[in-house]
């Protein structure tokens, strides 16, 4: 049966938390007994689940050379969710949905980053298509630092397709692009709202773009070109939620 690793204390914690019934099996280094380690061990035996030991250089091939803090778990693979679970967190949202959409970002580490921002952002769904873009790997969750578990992730097969949707439920959708004339905080973030970040260099594809409502670019004022993804992912995320904030009068 295809098993899943995944690795870091914060991560395997996370999954401990909000997926405990996925694990399997958790192996953690020996003689390693340190608080946070422990802790972890205590939650999994909590939660009835088995504990192993190894040596360092049987988790480091286990992790795959990742940086797993002497703890890796082995879980049953986790699905992004549907497009009709994506619609329905959409349309039950507690307030305005926020949505995230990355149009073809490769980087594992790019991905793990955006997803630990969406978290701390409060977005409904993170959306990447499927092909030519990552999904959930074990660097993704490790580098997501838990978000992996408690952010909704949905991977399309046609995304200008699924924009077409979320415009239909009421989204207005925002793209970035450093060539926008408008600035992204002179721009109204306040309501149902999808934010369309591009691949790694390359930026939004054309017919992605063609879908947004409006595009903004970041000022961008030294000599650098363009941000990382995952860094212009919170610069615009968390814009938003200064908007709303404003807004409500919070």
């Amino acid at each position: 049966m295809t098993e899943e690793v995944v690795y870091g204390l914060h991560a395997v914690r996370a999954l401990l938390e909000k997926r405990p019934q996925a694990v399997r099996r958790l192996i953690v280094q020996a003689n390693r007994g340190d608080r946070r380690a422990t802790e972890v061990v205590e939650l999994a035996r909590a939660k009835g689940i088995a504990v192993e030991t190894r040596s360092p250089q049987e988790l480091d091939k286990l992790a795959g050379g990742g940086v797993h803090q002497g703890a890796v778990a082995r879980v049953e693979p986790s699905q992004p969710i549907d497009e009709d679970e994506l619609y329905t967190r959409i349309e039950t949202a507690a307030g305005p949905p926020l949505v995230l959409v990355l149009d073809g970002v490769q980087d594992p580490h790019n991905l793990g980053a955006c997803l630990r921002t969406a978290d701390a952002a409060g977005v409904t769904a993170v959306i990447v298509p499927r092909d030519r873009a990552t999904g959930l790997t074990p660097v993704v969750r490790k580098v997501a630092a838990g978000a992996a578990e408690t952010v909704a992730f949905a991977q399309v097969t046609n995304l200008a397709r699924t924009l077409r949707d979320l415009k239909e439920r009421g989204l207005w959708i925002v793209g970035t692009d450093g060539e926008a004339e408008q600035l992204h905080h002179a721009a109204s973030l306040t309501g149902p709202l999808a934010v369309v970040l591009g691949a790694e260099g390359t930026g939004m594809r054309r017919l992605t773009r063609e879908h947004c409502d409006f595009v903004v670019r970041l000022p961008m004022l030294g000599a650098v070109e363009s941000l990382n993804v995952s860094v212009a992912t919170g610069v615009v995320l968390y814009e938003v939620l200064r908007q709303r904030a404003a807004a409500s009068g919070a």
